[in-house]
């Protein structure tokens, strides 16, 4: 029997035994296996189960910033014969993970639905996601690092730098000061060159990392700085040199990730600061007039 006949064998079974292993759980053994490009799609398939199960080779390739030819290579990597038995084993683990939320109430949205329900939809689903594979621990040892710091650098490069400007803002608003870095600039660079140990580095990426995020990371850890990488991969590259990380989905039916839960762990993150002492922030917070 091939190895793709096995796996085919596995996964229809999967859906009846939960002790038999789920692609994705496949993927995130194999992981270290891959090559840089494979572990794109990797990360775009285990993060993104709902889309890659629906994309075709080319949208795959697309959404995770590689190559169709790669998309077919890192299948039979896996042990596939090609991409279409890949993507029927993803539909598999689709359709059990479905059948479990619908046992536990069903979705909020049907799958009929306009373009605006389905965004929300996919909003709701990450909202969702993400707190599913947050723990109390990581997000307390977050706000911890923050509360402590006596210097914060955050590291958001194109896209990400709007939300680097909104963290730095929801600081600002507690009175805690933070710096951007978010371009290869002379500034940008200074500000990277005076980490030190009393500095917390945060990364924000979404997709494959900008080559700045992993140089402050690897920085920061050669002079001792902590580390927080915020990402939408549960393999981020960035995450693997982070003291700490934390996690959000960005599954989207549309032509861009979607950011809603980002926004919301960038806001639960602001608002677990001001619980460590509301009645020091409260004067602060009322002079705003945000509540």
């Amino acid at each position: 029997m091939s190895a793709s006949a096995k796996w085919t064998a596995v996964t229809k079974t999967a859906t009846k035994s939960p002790q038999l292993k789920s692609l994705s759980d496949y993927i995130q053994e194999r992981f270290e296996e891959f090559s840089r490009s494979q572990k794109d799609v990797a990360r775009y398939i285990v993060d993104h189960l709902d889309e890659a199960a629906f994309l075709t080779a080319e949208e795959l390739a697309r959404r995770a910033s590689t190559s169709s030819s790669t998309v077919v290579r890192f299948s039979q990597a896996l042990g596939f014969e090609g991409y279409p038995e890949l993507q029927q084993a993803a539909i598999e683990e689709y359709r059990t993970t479905i059948a479990a939320a619908g046992a536990n109430g069903g979705a909020l949205f049907s799958f009929d639905h306009s373009e605006l329900e389905g965004s929300l939809s996919a909003d709701y689903s990450n909202l969702e996601e993400t707190a599913r594979k947050l723990s109390s621990d990581q997000v307390n040892s977050a706000v911890a690092a923050l509360a402590e710091a006596q210097r914060i650098v955050i590291v958001g490069v194109d896209q990400m730098a709007f939300f680097a400007s909104y963290l730095r803002h929801t600081l600002s608003l507690l009175d805690i000061r933070a710096e951007i870095v978010a371009s290869t600039g002379g500034e940008s660079l200074q500000r990277l060159g005076r980490i030190d140990e009393n500095t917390l580095v945060i990364t924000l990426s979404a997709g494959r990392a900008h080559p700045l995020l992993l140089r402050a990371m690897k920085l920061a850890l050669h002079r001792g700085a902590r580390t927080l990488a915020i990402s939408d991969a549960t393999m981020s590259e960035v995450g693997e040199h982070a003291e700490l990380t934390l996690y959000f989905s960005s599954n989207s039916p549309s032509f861009t990730r979607s950011h809603t839960a980002l926004m919301a762990l960038v806001q639960g993150l602001a608002h677990g600061l001001y619980a460590r002492d509301e009645a020091a922030h409260k004067d602060r917070i009322r002079a705003y007039k945000l509540k």
